[in-house]
């Protein structure tokens, strides 16, 4: 078992692979509590602390990042009820940084990136980080005409109608503005606000809310936006998407413009030009914080030039040319009453801290996950202890470790069987290097009502299936019901079939339904049998299969025939199979061999035979074709000196090639900076085309 409070320079290369497998479930699943569910289960710090963890051990082990690396990521999908806007312009999220010397860090690294020394030369806007839900609002000829939430960096929830019952938002802009104007800021409910709202539901009898980010968040997500309406949001203009062109070149001028507009900014923006003026602005915002009539859970720095933004650019879910410098958690004592026992979808057992409840900042909170049995033997909690927890912004807390131990406090044994009905083995996977790993898991897989009935859930997930009408409370419906159960995903493409022979059991007879919700059921479930390869690679739920390596594979292999040729090949052993999958970049042994366990088991051979049956399964979107390098797979190697790694990937994927990490027979160009060595020598005993940067610039013009 790895020690999770182990320094990552300590870390053997087997023990830093089974962390980054467990940090990659964690905080995917934080990330679906938080954003999609406005929800969350553990507090900012610890989910910072998690991120910065990953990081610091994909730093050290590059090889190793995965491509379901939570870096990768950017908020949760689409929330039912809502229409979908894709966004013109990504909405990424912030690096973070903790302490004085991250901040030094990030500016250092700002001058490092453009070449320049840190002689001061630079500014930076720093603002606060506004605790509310991230907002872009288009305008076009003047006129406010979509506004959508971040969704998950790509797509947005469509609330429009909600967002124009907020006074502060102009529903037009004035003469002169650009064409087309995307303003991207945060709405929020004032303190003052909050507390007046949970009085009143708590005069009316109902029940009131615990902080004023989650009401906001709620609130703009009412399908009657006279709800939205009666809930006095607010906002501050503090970013931009497409703008069909610029009214300023600076970030700070265009807060200005912002203003000008007839929008709300923060009083409390400046721009700044070192590290200490930075530093010592955080700290007067930290002082003045709790007077502040709103949430703030930091203060965000940007370079201010935006010619220095486009030159820095982005990694691959965060800007260079910006950071959050979060503050502190807040931290209290209370006693753990029980701890409880969850399995998730994978089959992982996450034990739960039940708490006496305690306000913390405002809010009152009760549960902490613990996370696995390693966390508890770590923090050696027993059940009657009184617990150091911390809590930051408006989350539930973690438990830090014991205050005190009463005589009577009772050791917590983790379950040897797992609770669900089939009472299996509970199992702890070794990594490759004969690590025992921390997580602890159900045996029984898809056999297991939990996993079975969680992957079903996932199986019907925004960025899976996405049927409309089948969401987590439908699957639990149809899993129970005896007459039309539904225990595989094929089940759901028989479902009216199955019904129509139903009789007097039919659905439109059962309680929750009528004719009409019935037939639009099945109507929903008819139009998702026509399904995007990526999609349909996804919602298999497929250990370390995420969005992003869906898409990868997508890409690579073209159409499900290829996918699925390849996958029983691998099951079987083939290595060709395992060496062209494992070439594809950032694809690596954890998913090739994920998918060769997944494809290697009867059960699951069977399920997805019986879907694929159900489905129209579309070839992926095909690479482009007007560039000389669209469709070859290309491999950098050695040290790039014209641009970064991520630079030449990035531009060779916007000309339609593939990247790959590794050199294989499917390589068609190897470009060779300076050290390059096995990679190259590999090229040159396969013949594959080689060249140097000015080669790779010439050919791509």
């Amino acid at each position: 078992m790895i020690d999770q409070t182990k320094q990552v320079d300590a870390l053997s290369e087997a023990e830093a692979k089974a962390e980054l497998q467990r940090l990659a479930a964690e905080l995917a699943r934080h990330d679906e509590a938080y954003h999609g569910k406005d929800a969350p289960v553990i507090p900012d710090a610890e989910y910072d602390a998690l991120k910065a963890r990953n990081e610091q051990i994909e730093a050290r082990f590059p090889a190793l990042v995965r491509v379901d690396s939570p870096r990768f990521k950017v908020g949760a999908a689409v929330a039912e009820g809502f229409s979908k806007i894709t966004h013109s312009v990504p909405m990424l999220s912030l690096d973070n940084a903790f302490n004085d010397d991250d901040v030094r860090d990030f500016v250092n690294s700002v001058y490092r990136f453009l070449g320049q020394l840190p002689d001061q030369s630079i500014a930076f806007t720093a603002e606060p980080k506004i605790d509310g839900l991230s907002m872009s609002i288009r305008y076009e000829d003047g006129k406010l005409v979509s506004a959508a939430t971040r969704g998950d960096g790509t797509t947005g929830e469509n609330v429009t109608a909600n967002v124009k019952t907020i006074s502060e938002i102009p529903n037009t802009l004035p003469d002169g503005a650009p064409q087309v104007v995307e303003v991207r800021g945060e709405v929020y409910m004032a303190k003052e606000d909050f507390l007046a709202l949970n009085e009143r539901m708590a005069a009316e009898g109902k029940q009131t809310y615990v902080n004023p980010r989650n009401t906001a968040a709620g609130s703009l997500r009412q399908l009657d936006a006279s709800v939205t309406a009666k809930r006095k949001l607010k906002f501050f203009a503090y970013a931009w998407g497409e703008m069909s062109e610029m009214p300023s070149d600076s970030q700070h001028g265009m807060i200005e413009v912002f203003r000008n507009w007839g929008f709300p900014v923060n009083p409390l923006t400046k721009r700044l030009e070192s590290i200490e003026a930075l530093i010592d602005h955080y700290n007067d915002i930290g002082v003045a914080r709790g007077d502040l009539p709103y949430d703030i859970d930091g203060v965000v720095y940007k370079v201010d030039r935006l010619d220095l933004q486009a030159r820095l650019g982005f990694r691959s879910r965060s800007p260079r040319w910006a950071t959050a410098h979060k503050f502190p958690a807040e931290k209290a004592a209370t006693r753990l009453t029980a701890i409880d026992i969850q399995v998730g979808r994978t089959g992982a057992l996450t034990p739960v801290a039940r708490l006496e409840p305690i306000t913390v900042g405002g809010v009152v909170v009760t549960n902490a996950t613990l996370h696995n049995a390693g966390e508890i033997e770590r923090l050696g909690v027993k059940i009657g202890d009184v617990v150091q927890i911390q809590r930051a912004g408006d989350v539930i807390p973690q438990v830090l470790g014991v205050v005190s131990s009463p005589d009577n406090a009772v050791a917590f044994e983790f379950p040897s069987i797992c609770p669900c009905e089939l009472k299996t083995q509970v199992i702890r996977e070794e990594t490759a290097g004969g690590v025992e790993g921390v997580v602890r898991r159900c045996a029984g897989e898809f056999a297991c009502p939990f996993q079975r009935k969680e992957h079903l859930k996932h199986f019907v997930s925004r960025k899976a299936f996405d049927i409309d009408g089948l969401g987590e409370k439908q699957i639990e419906f149809f899993y129970d019901d005896k007459s039309l159960p539904i225990r595989q995903p094929a089940d759901i493409f028989t479902l009216k079939a199955r019904d129509e022979a139903n009789g007097l059991q039919r659905l439109k007879n059962r309680d929750g339904y009528g004719e009409t919700s019935a037939q639009k059921l099945f109507d929903a479930i008819d139009a998702a049998r026509s399904v995007a390869l990526d999609r349909l690679i996804f919602s298999l739920g497929i250990r370390h299969v995420g969005e992003q390596t869906a898409k990868t594979l997508a890409r690579a292999y073209g159409d499900w025939a290829s996918v699925h040729q390849a996958a029983m090949a691998i099951a079987g052993g083939d290595k060709a199979a395992v060496e062209e999958m494992d070439a594809l970049d950032d694809i690596g042994p954890a998913v090739v061999d994920a998918i060769g366990r997944f494809f290697g088991e009867p059960q699951n051979i069977e399920m997805v035979d019986r879907l694929t049956e159900q489905l129209t399964i579309q070839e992926a979107e095909k690479p482009a074709q007007d560039s000389p390098v669209a469709g070859l797979t290309v491999v950098f190697t050695g040290s790039l000196e014209k641009m970064t790694r991520d630079e030449a990937k990035a531009m060779a994927e916007r000309l339609g090639a593939k990247v790959a990490g590794s050199v294989s027979k499917k390589t068609d160009i190897l470009v060779a900076g300076p050290g390059a060595g096995s990679k190259l020598a590999k090229a040159q005993e396969l013949g594959v085309r080689t060249m140097d940067e000015d080669g790779w610039f010439e050919l791509v013009g």
